[in-house]
């Protein structure tokens, strides 16, 4: 929000500051909320870089196209293990993981290099 705006709302009386702040979170909850959405889009922009589908992507992992939605959309019934296991079944590497754990701002998952080489023999089978 640019400056000019924030004072505006401020002197009407609102109360300006981040979801964080409107939540109550520590900062080690905060982290947690956007290393769970961090991994959640980099599941999409891993999924949609291989070709697959939701329903591909859930007989790879033995889940349901609703399970596959559910990760992608970062919902609370989600563990990070699963989209862990997600990004790691789609090819990702460790150094994959490590590169979405240090981002700063959720915005730069997208800016993340991801390999578009053959894809493996169990994904040509699920495209079959």
């Amino acid at each position: 929000m640019n400056e000019q705006k924030r004072k505006r709302l401020e002197a009407a009386g609102w109360k300006v500051g981040s979801a964080s702040e409107f939540l109550g979170l520590t900062e080690e909850e905060a982290a947690f909320i956007e290393l769970k959405l961090a991994l959640s889009r980099s599941v999409k922009l891993w999924r949609s870089a291989r070709g697959l589908s939701q329903k591909n992507l859930a007989k790879l992992l033995g889940s349901s196209q609703s399970r596959v939605a559910k990760m992608e959309a970062a919902d609370p019934s989600v563990s990070m293990d699963l989209l862990i296991r997600s990004l790691l079944a789609l090819g990702a590497r460790r150094t994959d993981l490590a590169s979405v754990i240090r981002l700063r701002k959720l915005e730069d998952v997208r800016r993340l290099p991801i390999r578009r080489h053959t894809a493996s023999a169990r994904l040509r089978e699920l495209r079959a």
